[in-house]
């Protein structure tokens, strides 16, 4: 284990207890400036629960974490959060369906989902403007939540992670419910952002290898809430650790910088 801190996310030992049952168990990872990490595992994995500590959204039973240099538990959360971008089903479900997808963007400034009588000046709202355009839903800003398709609504979430030009993105199941067509495009999106050498250091989390990005660095394994593989994504996602990972026995193939998975026979 290193004896020296990593830039962003820096995690020793944790684990996570919750009403008797170990949903996180010594986990150890290190995640520098320059990294895209993709988190793999099945459902009760822990993979969501891990984003949640690194989100500064819970805080670990057991173990050290540092995020962005910033040490839980002696830092205020509060000042820290803007500095991460988040994107998750739990925040999806709480932006109001009349709001307008532009105000669901520019509301991360202030940390809130739902617009108020806060004010914002043009600086924000250009802003707001700009990553609805990266994330491909410019045309979707006078539009309500409620009315958008679930592919519209994981773009919008995007963006509104981006809004505060964050130095760490973090993005639970952001292809979860999409259909082939919804997904692809998201990807091929989310892989713009990964090439972007200004773009900050990204975490995603899958159940699926189709999901992954290219251009992602490093991937993260977990079963059971414990970790099976980390580190380079082309020396630790192998056909061995995934069908650990999954508890079945399953090939994998690399096409064009994408992965994809099915059982053997």
């Amino acid at each position: 284990m290193p004896d020296t801190i990593a830039d962003v996310l820096d995690l020793r030992g944790v684990a996570v207890v919750r009403d008797g049952s170990t949903l996180v168990d010594d986990v150890d990872w290190q995640v520098e400036a320059d990294q895209r990490w993709v988190i793999l595992g099945p459902n009760g994995a822990g993979k969501t629960t891990l984003l949640r500590v690194a989100s500064t959204r819970l805080f670990p039973t057991r173990g050290e974490v540092h995020v962005l240099g910033e040490r839980l538990g002696a830092v205020d959360v509060f000042e820290l959060r803007p500095r991460i971008g988040l994107s998750s089903v739990a925040l999806g479900e709480r932006i109001p369906a009349r709001e307008r997808v532009r105000d669901v963007v520019l509301t991360a400034s202030y940390g809130m989902v739902g617009r108020w009588r806060e004010r914002y000046d043009e600086n924000d709202e250009a802003r707001a403007d700009d990553v609805l355009k990266q994330v491909g839903c410019e045309h979707l800003r006078d539009r309500t939540y409620g009315t958008l398709s679930e592919g519209e609504r994981k773009r919008a979430q995007i963006a509104r992670a981006l809004m505060t030009d964050p130095e760490l993105l973090l993005l639970d199941e952001p292809a979860a419910g999409l259909d082939l067509g919804g997904r692809e495009d998201l990807v091929s999106r989310l892989a713009g952002i990964a090439a972007d050498p200004m773009a900050p250091t990204t975490v995603l989390v899958t159940h699926h290898v189709e999901e992954i990005p290219v251009g992602f660095t490093h991937a993260l394994l977990l079963r059971g809430g414990r970790v099976v593989a980390r580190g380079p994504i082309e020396q630790v996602l192998t056909e061995e650790t995934l069908s650990t990972t999954f508890g079945l026995p399953l090939a994998l193939d690399r096409h064009d910088g994408r992965y994809s998975a099915r059982a053997r026979r």
